[in-house]
């Protein structure tokens, strides 16, 4: 079967690694076009040993091609969607433009891949730190019915693309010498420092990534009454997001059970040695496809025996954003 695939923003952080994904995955396709703003146009990006020329995106950039795996931003994905389906070819789209459009599959693989089959030319890639979360708390979802999520993520500067990764370098260099620093990329200085999640904060006091974790997984689990509370950090770390989360399942579950569970799950390693404190960690995480999933304990706080802590580390821009877009693509 012919495949003709375009990246739309291929000279960014998730372009790029589109390009490494699919070359490593060997993902079969007739050709391969890049495209950017006119800002990048001319430029060229290496893949399977060749040079391939980044052109300008325009409406008529689609002409011929079968699938667009997007990530330039949410107003583009959204103004240029009605081209790509008008070219016949289908948006694997890795911004929140199309997210909880009730008309769009939400997709992670490991989680809803038969959702694939309803898209009407767009498939939406869910947020980085909701695919991080739900690869493993999916599988126990499936086998006692999740309740209450309360989950805390550190996220990295790569969430924010290559820019706050590059800033986040720029910024500890500058204070390593003792030179005053201006972020211009993140709204505070990420070098040694910890601040909420740089997105708009809606009337209810959560910002728009928490309510991202709670409505996708909502839809992604097609179950509207799980409960979910995320705060979200950015943390000093350039690739690789973690995530604290605590679960409360309807029916009591072992610390064992749920080991099981995850050591036949995919998509997951477990890094769980206590004896000599190896836990997931956004440096063991980076270029991983898999999320590291450990500290696997009883919530000593319901006696219950319903809840259970764990912690996960995943890369944000693999995983969380276009190895996720390729893994449905290869579905498709």
């Amino acid at each position: 079967m012919s495949c003709n695939v375009a990246i739309m923003g291929a000279t960014g952080a998730v372009g790029t690694e589109f390009l490494r994904i699919l070359e490593q995955r060997d993902f079969q396709m007739d050709s391969l076009k890049l495209l950017a703003s006119e800002r990048s146009a001319g430029k060229t990006l290496s893949f399977k040993d060749e040079e391939l020329t980044v052109e300008r995106l325009t409406e008529e950039s689609f002409q011929g091609v079968d699938l667009v795996l997007a990530s330039a931003g949410g107003s583009l994905s959204k103004q240029f969607a009605p081209a790509v389906k008008g070219a016949g070819a289908v948006m694997v789209d890795n911004t929140s433009a199309f997210r909880m459009d009730p008309q769009t599959p939400l997709v992670v693989p490991e989680v809803n891949p038969e959702d694939i089959r309803q898209h009407k030319g767009i498939i939406a890639n869910p947020n980085c730190s909701t695919i991080i979360m739900n690869v493993p708390v999916w599988p126990l979802h499936k086998v006692n019915p999740i309740r209450r999520v309360v989950v805390s993520t550190y996220q990295a500067a790569s969430g924010a693309g290559a820019a706050a990764m590059e800033e986040l370098k720029v910024g500890a260099r500058a204070m390593l010498d003792g030179q005053p620093f201006e972020p211009q990329v993140l709204p505070h200085p990420a070098a040694f420092n910890v601040f909420s999640h740089d997105s708009t904060v809606g009337p209810e006091g959560y910002n728009e990534e928490e309510m991202k974790m709670v409505k996708e997984t909502r839809k992604i689990f097609h179950c509207p009454e799980i409960l979910v509370a995320a705060t979200c950090v950015r943390v000093p770390v350039l690739r690789a997001h973690s995530e604290s989360i605590n679960i409360e399942f309807a029916d009591p579950m072992s610390e064992q059970q749920v080991r099981e569970i995850l050591a036949g799950a995919p998509g997951i390693t477990i890094v769980d040695d206590r004896e000599k404190s190896v836990f997931p960690m956004p440096l063991d995480a980076s270029n991983r496809d898999d999320i590291l999933v450990g500290r696997i304990r009883q919530d000593i706080s319901q006696p219950d025996g319903r809840g259970i802590e764990l912690f996960v580390s995943g890369d944000q821009i693999r995983k969380g954003a276009a190895l996720n877009a390729v893994q449905i693509a290869e579905m498709l």
